[in-house]
């Protein structure tokens, strides 16, 4: 039986062992093995379909992260994005043939590691009261004061920013930076699995070089920022 609107969830070398694969957005994972690379598909997936409806988007979109989740915790894959498909299995075994190498490298850099999200959140600087009783020019100078340390912790906050990508980069060469200005940024870091424990000691480290700064690690989760 030929099998068509192949949903593909994720690039993987062929496994040795098999994999427990879970139920996809509506029908059971199959395996397509193309010599040294698979991939994992659910097949009959009408994205147009799940498009035309908001509620069947959302969960199908949870359920996407969810399956790359558990292979993730089982052997080395490269994630692929939402909504990555293909006609049918020949459709997907000539792309897999045409970017085999590129795939095995990506794999082979993958082997081991984990995602981790760094947010960085920037402090807001203390704001005295200014005493209403305060007037004429002993207010004025208040006011003055105030802003000009404002000012100085804004520009020590962007000097502490620039400190961090430093420390980061220059521990961790693999990671992706995405910044929001007086927002929440956010810096993903590949790491081996075995050097988690240097990881939080790390953070640690910075948090004390960057006060102004508020960093929250996150749980590892698959390379989506590097593939």
């Amino acid at each position: 039986m030929k099998l068509y609107n192949l949903y593909t969830y994720a690039f993987l070398k062929t496994p040795i062992e098999s994999l427990t694969l879970p139920v996809g957005i509506a029908n059971p994972l199959l395996l397509i093995t193309g010599g040294d690379l698979s991939a994992v598909v659910e097949p009959e997936v009408c994205l147009d379909t799940l498009q035309n409806d908001d509620e069947r988007l959302i969960q199908s979109v949870l359920c996407h992260d969810r399956v790359i989740c558990q292979l993730f915790q089982q052997t080395t894959i490269l994630p692929l994005r939402f909504g990555t498909s293909f006609l049918e299995a020949e459709n997907l075994l000539t792309h897999l043939c045409s970017h085999a190498q590129e795939y095995q490298e990506k794999i082979e850099q993958l082997e081991g590691k984990g995602e981790y999200l760094l947010k960085c959140i920037p402090r807001k600087p203390e704001e005295p009261v200014l005493f209403s009783e305060s007037k004429g020019r002993q207010y004025f100078l208040a006011k003055k004061q105030l802003y000009e340390a404002q000012q100085d912790f804004y520009t020590l906050q962007g000097s502490e920013w620039q400190n961090l990508v430093h420390l980061i980069t220059q521990s961790y060469p693999s990671t992706r930076i995405i910044t929001a200005p007086g927002t929440e940024s956010r810096i993903y870091l590949l790491v081996d699995f075995q050097e988690e424990p240097l990881l939080i000691e790390q953070v640690l480290h910075w948090q004390k070089a960057c006060p102004r700064w508020e960093l929250q690690l996150g749980q590892v989760s698959p390379p989506y920022h590097f593939t």
